[in-house]
């Protein structure tokens, strides 16, 4: 005779950390009332299945549309650390998408990620680093950040934070750094970029450089790597085994270089041989940069001089295989032979 059972497990297909997706149209608009729910499992369970929506750009599009952002940024503020995780989850997942960026900026959501800048939950850390740095990826995303004057903060929070988190806020920097450098001087940017020079981390090392080249761009930043006597750092990460970093050494080598002083900082610090040895170096990012910081160097009396006994290994790459490198070399080879 057969018997009523009723089973303790979940039915097949259901998943309990997430919300019932609603069909069609009604899903995002639906788990967009959940957000604003007093109940704490109906808010978590709701971002879990917002997260794994918004990887699609027309739900990303739809998220934006309805007007679920409002309810992104107060979660933000959260008690409960899950809610403010899975956020900045689904907050990193729409900054992925072009209308999540535009949105982003329309609405002023950099502000609220800034709040997390001393959240003591790591991951929420890292994903709002990771969502400030794919803003900044594009020009208006960076410009933005820096209008928010975040710039000066991320460059304090490079000493303490956690080493990935440091290698990310040296790329948002970095594309900070193309739009305005002078709140980055002005927040002692040169000095910590020093330190993080010296790194034991490859990552750190070649990011830090990385910044620097932007930091460089304005004569006062020239002037600022030249007064704190960084030239002699760069001139060491020439010889780094590591081609990433030596390729970002020479390219900030190459820009500090541009100015008098920066060309016999260099020139003392012996910049020269290590740069003809990455001359040869298979990785054209490498040998771009030291052929162009030979190229500055060469313009100074002495420079020229010491490179006329060189000139046959600028000579050879005339005949490279990539154009950009045999235009370099050809210029490197005329400023060096040349005559008054």
């Amino acid at each position: 005779m057969a018997h009523t059972r009723i089973s303790n497990k979940m039915p097949p297909h259901i998943e309990p950390a997430r919300a019932p997706i609603a069909f069609g149209r009604r899903a995002i608009p639906k788990l967009n009332e959940e957000l604003a729910s007093e109940d704490l499992v109906t808010r978590q369970c709701a971002l879990a299945s917002l997260c794994d929506l918004v990887h699609d750009p027309e739900r990303a599009y739809e998220t934006i549309e309805t007007g679920c952002l409002e309810n992104l940024k107060r979660l933000l503020r959260d008690k409960d650390s899950v809610v403010r995780r899975k956020t900045t989850e689904v907050l990193y997942e729409l900054s992925v998408h072009n209308v999540g960026r535009d949105a982003f900026l329309q609405n002023e959501v950099i502000l609220s990620l800034a709040e997390l800048l001393d959240e003591p939950v790591d991951i929420c850390r890292v994903n709002m680093h990771k969502t400030l740095e794919m803003l900044s990826e594009f020009t208006p995303g960076a410009a933005g950040i820096v209008d928010a004057g975040l710039v000066p903060q991320l460059v304090l929070k490079l000493p303490s934070e956690l080493v990935e988190i440091q290698e990310i806020i040296l790329d948002t920097l970095h594309f900070c750094l193309r739009v305005n450098v002078s709140q980055a001087l002005a927040s002692g940017a040169i000095s910590i970029l020093k330190e993080k020079l010296l790194h034991n981390s490859v990552a750190i090392r070649s990011k830090a450089a990385q910044a620097l080249m932007g930091i460089c761009v304005p004569l006062e930043g020239k002037n600022e790597v030249c007064k704190q006597n960084i030239i002699p750092i760069l001139v060491r990460l020439l010889k780094d085994r590591h081609p990433e970093v030596a390729a970002k050494a020479a390219g900030s080598l190459m820009i500090a270089t541009i100015t008098t002083q920066g060309k016999y900082a260099a020139l003392k610090a012996m910049a020269i041989p290590p740069l003809l040895q990455l001359v040869s170096s298979p990785v054209t990012e490498v040998s771009l940069n030291a052929i162009k910081a030979i190229t500055t160097l060469a313009e100074a009396p002495e420079g020229r001089q010491e490179l006329l006994n060189h000139v046959a290994v600028l000579e050879s790459k005339q005949d490279h295989s990539s154009e950009i490198i045999r235009r370099a070399a050809g210029t490197a080879v005329r400023v060096i032979t040349w005559k008054p």
